[in-house]
C-alpha cells in the first residue's frame, strides 16, 4: 500500500512542477534583466514536457499498484495534475513551433 501512495504522490508532486515550469519561465524572464521571454521559454518548456512523462510515469505506476490492492481507490488528483502538466508542454511546444514557423516565413 505504502507503494502505491508513494507513487501517486511522487505523480502528484512532478505533475505541479510541470505545471509551474512555464509560468515560472515567464516570471524568470520578467524580473531577470538577462533573460529574455523566449530563451526562458526555450528551457522551460522540455522541461516541462520531461516533468509531465515522469509523472505519467509514475502515475501509471500507482495506477498498477492500485489495481492489485484490496481497496481500489483514489488516484485522480495525481492522474489530472500528469495530464494537465503534459497538455500545459505541448500547447508550449506547440507556440514556439508556430513562432518557428512565422520567423521562416519571413
Amino acid at each position: 500500500m505504502s507503494s502505491n501512495n508513494g507513487a501517486a504522490r511522487a505523480a502528484g508532486i512532478f505533475g505541479v512542477l510541470a505545471i509551474l515550469a512555464i509560468p515560472v519561465g515567464i516570471l524568470a524572464s520578467r524580473y531577470m534583466s538577462g533573460v529574455t521571454l523566449l530563451e526562458s521559454l526555450y528551457v522551460t518548456v522540455p522541461a516541462a514536457f520531461v516533468l509531465a512523462l515522469i509523472a505519467l510515469s509514475a502515475n501509471r505506476r500507482a495506477r498498477f499498484s492500485r489495481a492489485r490492492s484490496v481497496r481500489p481507490e483514489g488516484g485522480r488528483l495525481s492522474s489530472f495534475l500528469a495530464w494537465a502538466g503534459l497538455y500545459i508542454a505541448v500547447i508550449g511546444a506547440v507556440a514556439l513551433a508556430v513562432y518557428g514557423a512565422l520567423r521562416a516565413a519571413q
